[in-house]
């Protein structure tokens, strides 16, 4: 059977070769290239999809690093393979760059059609490039969906912590009717939940003693104010961070702080402020110690 080529763009790979942009990408993959067509029309319209066509006579001293990224890319996709391997290709770069390049590898992908396979360790760039997003532990995999099912609706504690952000409250179950149970957290608020996850026999101990499950909340779905209903809590530090305003917090049944994400300041909310925490039940997830009630 004819074996597909495969164009693999690593961490480590750089502009190869002491050559312009145009002689480097056409020396890629110079033998595949004369079997299947006209070398330069291939490298030139990879130039031009990478908009590296005015830089093509640039040696690779005079290309930026995110230049030199696309230069690669360029590399692995002249000769048109039928797949892209990715592995953690922005992963030299400053942070605003790796920005622009993942927007830049996801135009590229829509534009060829090309079944790509990004390996990551950046949780937001694998949210953001991904149709469908496999996360794995020690080589286990964990949860495999699209990108928001995941973040919304982890199936382990693993997974919550791993993509994006998530606070953990220890509760108590107080009843259960089906696919629906009652909680009490710590501090003796009440909610009911139909989002319920077993946990696992290596996550029970993150419970804690006398309590049997916890609850999962996502940072920008709690809400802090200075009064009012909700669980009491303190604020640790406020960190403004350009689109949200970032609030740690300590409250009762909390093993170190809690993150809460708000997209202005709280009035009357301040560092060393006491608070009052709250959220809506149906943006909980419930991972339950096996046998609860």
């Amino acid at each position: 059977r004819r074996r597909q080529p495969v164009g693999e763009r690593g961490e480590a790979q750089q502009v190869e070769h002491p050559v312009d942009a145009r002689a480097d990408v056409a020396a890629a993959h110079a033998a595949q290239l004369q079997a299947v067509g006209d070398i330069r029309t291939r490298v030139g319209r990879m130039l031009d999809l990478l908009r590296l066509t005015p830089l093509a006579d640039r040696l690779p001293a005079a290309l930026s690093g995110g230049q030199q990224q696309r230069v690669s890319i360029a590399r692995a996709l002249v000769y048109e393979p039928s797949m892209l391997l990715l592995d953690e290709p922005l992963a030299n770069l400053d942070a605003k760059l790796r920005v622009l390049m993942r927007e830049e590898i996801r135009r590229i992908q829509r534009e060829l059609g090309i079944m790509s396979l990004y390996v990551t360790h950046d949780q937001e760039e694998a949210m953001s490039v991904s149709d469908r997003l496999a996360v794995f532990n020690h080589g286990r995999l964990m949860q495999l969906g699209h990108p928001q099912a995941i973040y919304d609706a982890p199936t382990s504690l693993f997974v919550a912590d791993f993509i994006g952000k998530a606070n953990f409250l220890r509760a108590r179950v107080i009843a259960r009717a089906g696919a629906e149970a009652q909680l009490v957290l710590a501090d003796g608020t009440q909610i009911a939940s139909s989002r319920l996850m077993p946990l696992t026999a290596d996550e029970i101990e993150r419970c804690g003693a006398g309590f049997d499950a916890l609850v999962m909340l996502r940072p920008e779905r709690l809400v802090i104010a200075a009064a009012g209903a909700g669980t009491p809590c303190r604020v640790t530090r406020i960190q403004f961070l350009g689109s949200i305003i970032r609030y740690a917090a300590t409250a009762e049944g909390v093993a170190g702080d809690l993150t809460i994400d708000a997209p202005r300041p709280v009035d009357a909310i301040g560092e060393g402020a006491n608070g009052r925490l709250s959220f809506a039940a149906s943006d909980a997830v419930v991972f339950l110690r096996d046998g609860a009630r």
